[in-house]
């Protein structure tokens, strides 16, 4: 009887020993599987980060280039003239931005007087690479510059044209133009002598400042 209890009980703790081995075996697969579900749930939600990361930048630069301003184009119905008469005599020049989207301006604008070979001169000198100025003209807004001719040297004669260039950062540089404005055709009296043209200005008052006929 002793001896069949003694290979009964052996028998159960080996029976025993065979089934905690295979719990841990299957303790150690699941723990296995489940750092690799981490990591591949980790992989996964970088990639995802990445992604937005990168289409955040692709707006970004797409949104900057839309935000770009172009050059402001010179026209025939775009740059007007003017006379004032008086003790502030000057001609006023306009430009009206006709389109939907900002454009900028630099500096002033070169005119030429019945078809003289020169622009006529700065007020406020020749500009440089960096001291020229630059003006933001508003969709479907105004720009301004003035020619005083409050003297009778600057008064001068009555001219029958006027050929636009708008200019660039520099004196030497272009960037549209030009295009020429008919006096007659207009019916227009417009008398321009050694007179200067002023800078843009976003105003008229402004203008008028910077060509000391201001009011």
């Amino acid at each position: 009887m002793t001896a069949r209890r003694s290979r009964h009980r052996s028998a159960a703790y080996a029976a025993l020993a065979l089934g905690l081995a295979g719990s841990l075996a299957l303790t150690g697969c699941n723990s296995h599987s489940s750092k690799k579900s981490k990591k591949s749930s980790s992989s996964s939600s970088k990639s995802k980060k990445r992604k937005i990361i990168g289409g955040g930048a692709a707006a970004a630069g797409a949104g900057a280039a839309s935000r770009r301003v172009p050059d402001c184009y010179p026209s025939t119905y775009k740059v007007t003239f003017s006379q004032q008469t008086g003790p502030k005599s000057h001609v006023a020049v306009k430009f009206k931005n006709s389109t939907s989207r900002d454009c900028k301006l630099y500096n002033a604008p070169l005119l030429r007087f019945n078809n003289a070979k020169k622009p006529l001169p700065l007020l406020q000198g020749t500009p440089g690479h960096l001291d020229g100025t630059r003006i933001t003209v508003p969709a479907h807004g105004y720009a301004y510059a003035v020619i005083p001719t409050n003297t009778a040297a600057t008064k001068g004669t009555e001219q029958k044209s006027v050929a636009i260039d708008f200019m660039g950062v520099s004196a030497s540089s272009v960037t549209h133009g030009p295009v020429t404005v008919d006096f007659a055709e207009k019916r227009l009296h417009i008398t321009v002598g050694t007179s200067k043209v002023t800078n843009w200005s976003s105003s008229i008052h402004g203008a008028q400042l910077a060509g000391g006929v201001g009011k």
